[in-house]
């Protein structure tokens, strides 16, 4: 019996009652002739009606669970908010590529690209929180909110993180022209020159670009951004001399380094990169205020079941440490890390806070 057939069935029983307790003045029976009856069939009635309620509100709750515990049953759908063959867009695919044959079910890679990622975050925001959504991110989704005028998510609120897979280190390089060894020496030749040099970086509020106005807000010093549309094509820069100083990703910049192309005077990571073990941090530079660096998260709707993110999070973390995965990664510049959901959240709020206090000293807005 449903809950609706059950709420009729107690209009009619509870008609009979009445009449056969007398409830009503039924002719030639009296209202006080089977009292305790009454009360042991209303109770009964009442326990039923209780029961009932209380199946229909958990309902939706334990179907979730169950849904849950033989996660997934159907394919699932990783939104990219790039377009195909970018750092995102290949991470994500080697990430889906395992999870499906880790999990028995295709994960399915969807470029939503456009506005910085704004499109394609804003629909994982909008899609059920059912597991069936999952999303690779980079720090836009922290950074966007403070360059544009509006976006169509809120980054705490609508997402649940599930972890922050790898970074992405970011290098600081100069032309061999440049009189320079260190960081120190470049800082010197930049205060002794004003209005004289520029950096060129990936594109406006990429991670490079924000570290590199860090870098110029905290140390007040008089250096002109110039964007480009990948970190190739600032390195490219670089190279030629156009744009003498660069902050960039590794993975271009490497090979150019190591063949003495262009010096490396400083990762910004907190520790010095498997990829440039020569090369110091920053803070070993004597800068630790400018430290930051790019990374990948894995996000899904909020809401969604937590045995599913558990689920998630567990086996993003294992394919990560696989040799193949790790090989692949190091040739893209990124650095395994797989934290927890919790600390992933935490990284949001905190990187979130800083780097809009860039951007307004700054005034950087979207281009």
């Amino acid at each position: 019996m449903n809950f609706a057939t059950f709420i009729l069935y107690l209009v009619f029983l509870g008609g009979g009652i009445n009449l056969c307790f007398g409830s009503i003045d039924a002719p030639g029976v009296p209202r006080w002739r089977f009292p305790t009856v009454r009360k042991a069939v209303m109770k009964l009635l009442r326990r039923q009606f209780l029961q009932l309620t209380a199946g229909a509100a958990f309902a939706p709750i334990l179907s979730m669970a169950a849904s849950a515990q033989t996660y997934p049953t159907r394919p699932v759908r990783v939104i990219v908010p790039y377009a195909a063959a970018g750092p995102t867009d290949i991470l994500a695919r080697l990430t889906a590529q395992k999870l499906s044959e880790h999990l028995g079910k295709q994960f399915y890679v969807e470029n939503i690209g456009g506005a910085g990622g704004n499109i394609g975050m804003g629909q994982g925001a909008r899609a059920a929180p059912d597991g069936y959504t999952v999303l690779v991110v980079p720090p836009n989704i922290v950074v966007n909110p403070a360059m544009y005028d509006t976006v169509p998510y809120d980054p705490y609120k609508d997402f649940d993180p599930v972890t922050i897979a790898v970074t992405s280190p970011t290098v600081l390089t100069v032309h061999p022209s440049l009189a320079v060894q260190t960081v120190k020496d470049l800082v010197a030749l930049i205060k002794s020159g004003p209005a004289k040099y520029s950096f060129a970086s990936p594109g406006t509020g990429t991670p490079p670009h924000l570290i590199g106005e860090h870098f110029r807000l905290l140390l007040g010093l008089d250096l002109v951004h110039v964007p480009f549309n990948s970190a190739g094509l600032a390195v490219g820069a670089t190279l030629a001399g156009h744009t003498p100083i660069a902050f960039t990703s590794l993975p271009p910049a490497v090979p150019q380094i190591k063949e003495g192309k262009l010096r490396a005077l400083a990762v910004t990571s907190k520790m010095r990169s498997q990829a440039l073990p020569d090369v110091p941090s920053m803070a070993e530079a004597g800068y630790p205020e400018v430290e930051g660096e790019g990374w990948f998260a894995f996000i899904v709707p909020a809401g969604t079941p937590k045995e599913i993110t558990t689920l998630l999070h567990r086996e993003i973390v294992k394919i990560i440490a696989l040799p193949d995965i790790m090989e692949k990664m190091a040739t893209l510049g990124f650095e395994a890390v797989g934290n927890t959901p919790d600390e992933a959240a935490a990284q949001f709020r905190t990187e979130g806070a800083k780097w809009a206090k860039v951007i307004r000293e700054a005034r950087i807005k979207a281009q």
